[in-house]
Formats: C-alpha cells, structure tokens, sequence
C-alpha cells in the first residue's frame, strides 16, 4: 500500500466518506472517472470530483454523493492531504529514516533525507535485531561501532531494531555484510551480555531501495523461526529456495505435496528427530563424518537412518541431485505445517 492509498484509507475511516482518487491523464480499470475537463471541483450527478497536488503529481479524488456536504469536503481536502507532505519535513532523521524503511515516506521526502544526511547515491544494506531486552542500551552499541557516520540504528519495534550500513559507491560485497552483523551480534553479546537474532537484508544501491532489504531481513528472520535455522546470525541468501516456494499459492503446494509424497513420506517428516537429522547432513554438504560430529552421533547410527529414509522416500540424499529433491520437499512440508 502506498502513503497516498493509507491516507486515502484515513480519509474513509475518519470522515466516513466514500472516497478514491487517480492520477491525472491516466485511465484507471476501476473506480468513478471524470470525463470533462475541470479546474478544482465538479460533480457528474452522483460523484463530486476534485482535483488536488500531492509531491509535485496532480490527482483527481472522487467523493460519493453530490451536495453541500460533499462540495465542502472537496474543497477542505485537497490542503488536507498535502499537509502530509509537510509533515515529513519535521521529523527527526531516526522517524525519517523509520518512515523510508517502512515504504512509506514519498519519493521526495527520501530525497531529502538524502540530501541533508549526505547518503546520495550510497550503496547500503539493512541489519535487523530482535532483542530481548536492553534497546536503549543495544541502540547505543549500534551506534559506537557504526562504521561510519552515516550509519544509523532505528527502533523499529519493542524488540526489533534496524542498523542500516551504508557502502558508499563502491560494496564490499555480501560476504563483508555477513561478517559485520557476526560482528555486531558478538559485540553486543560481549557489551551487554544479550543473545540476539539477526537478519541481513541484501545490498542495495540506493536508499530509495532500503525497503526492500528491511523486508528481506523481516523475512529471513521469520523463516529462520518457521525452519530452526542453526545460529543466531541469518542471511536472506539462506532462503532464496523457501521465498520462491512460498509465493505458490498454499493450495496449490498443498496438491503438490499430496502427489508427490505418500505414507512412507510422511513417516519421515513426521518423526522430528529423523528430519533433523537429515536437514543436518544437508545444512554439512552431505558430510557424513562433520554430520556425526555435529548431532554427537556415531557414524554407524547416522547411516542407518540415510538409509532408512532412502527406503521410505526412495530418495538417497547422500547423492546430490536426491539431497536437492528432499530439500525441496522439506520446504513444502514446513510452510504447510506453519
């Protein structure tokens, strides 16, 4: 939803009006459309129609009914919604910068903050915290060990943070952001003694694009809930395969599960410590000895259930091609299971 689609919706819930709106010399697929040239306001018989500005584009807004009440709102609302715009202006650069996270600050506001707070054309990446406690006291670790002055921490929730890094022009890569926030996750854990989670959107080369990394860092750290991932430290490179899966409509990966799996596959995936096991010896690169190193489990114990799985599934997951397909299958199992 844009910030002009929200505050149309406030417009509804706090006047109670029926109103929508559409850029001008455009024709929108729904939705009342004046057809006659006007300069401020107009009414067809059934809708009254007004023309306002908001960041520079001209819109025409559309309210139901024609009338003395309607006609005052259309006068009224135009200089109403363009305060929203002067509104950006007086925030502080962490409520800016929250604002741009969220999507919800215009073109020009992100401009702006560019421009005041020099990040033009700087490449920059996200690094969300879920903190249990001490936020203050974690903002103010972000902020000593920033790399530099331009990087900035925003409190995004009651237990959730943002530092958003900035590169300049030149990136340091997806592997140097991945060391950062292992960095940042120790620090704080040596600092203040919290265990936290962290998620790392990726790289972007302009602001106007860090709502994307926010979003992938929410993602990757919501993915790392639903799969267990190991570690406190996430990356949304971890979950390429889970988002690509999980924007297939659930019905259809349910009909997908249910054709591809039958009683012996679910005897896998419905004994935890078996599919641990075998997510284990994926998440190793198909290791047997680093596996058994890792769950504390003799070499001997560890084979038998690959091969176990192999005789329910049918699927050898010490092959490569087989370990790809069960991944796959593991992936539908746990956002069905969600």
């Amino acid at each position: 939803m844009s910030e002009l689609q929200r505050i149309a919706k406030e417009i509804t819930e706090k006047f109670g009006l029926d109103f929508s709106f559409y850029a001008e010399n455009t024709n929108p697929k729904s939705g009342p459309v004046c057809d006659r040239q006007f300069e401020s306001v107009i009414d067809d018989g059934n809708y009254t129609f007004f023309r306002f500005l908001y960041k520079g584009t001209g819109y025409v807004g559309s309210i139901l009914g024609v009338g003395e009440t309607e006609l005052n709102y259309a006068r009224l609302l135009p200089p109403y919604i363009e305060s929203f715009v002067e509104k950006e202006a007086e925030l502080s650069k962490t409520e800016h910068l929250k604002r741009i996270l969220q999507g919800e600050s215009s073109s020009m506001g992100i401009y702006k903050y560019t421009t005041k707070y020099s990040v033009k054309g700087a490449h920059c990446f996200t690094i969300l915290l879920r903190v249990p406690k001490l936020m203050e006291e974690t903002l103010a670790v972000l902020e000593q060990y920033g790399g530099n002055s331009l990087d900035t921490a925003v409190q995004m929730s009651e237990q959730t943070c943002v530092l958003v890094r900035f590169l300049g022009t030149e990136t340091d890569g997806y592997r140097a952001s991945v060391d950062y926030a292992e960095f940042l996750a120790q620090s704080l854990k040596e600092e203040l003694g919290l265990d936290v989670d962290v998620g790392v959107g990726p790289i972007v080369r302009e602001l106007k694009d860090v709502a994307f990394s926010y979003t992938q860092a929410e993602n990757t750290l919501r993915y790392a809930d639903v799969f267990a991932f190991p570690g406190s430290v996430h990356t949304y490179r971890e979950c390429i395969l889970i988002k690509m899966i999980e924007d297939i409509p659930e019905v259809k990966l349910a009909e997908y599960f249910s054709q591809i799996t039958d009683e012996h596959f679910k005897e896998v995936f419905d004994d935890e410590e078996m599919l641990e096991t075998a997510e284990n010896f994926l998440r190793s690169s198909l290791n047997v000895s680093e596996t058994s190193r890792n769950l504390y489990m003799h070499r001997n114990t560890l084979l038998y259930r690959l091969d176990k799985i192999e005789k329910s599934t049918g699927l050898n997951i010490r092959l490569f091609s087989d370990a790809v397909s069960f991944r796959v299958l593991t992936v539908l199992h746990r956002l069905l299971k969600k």
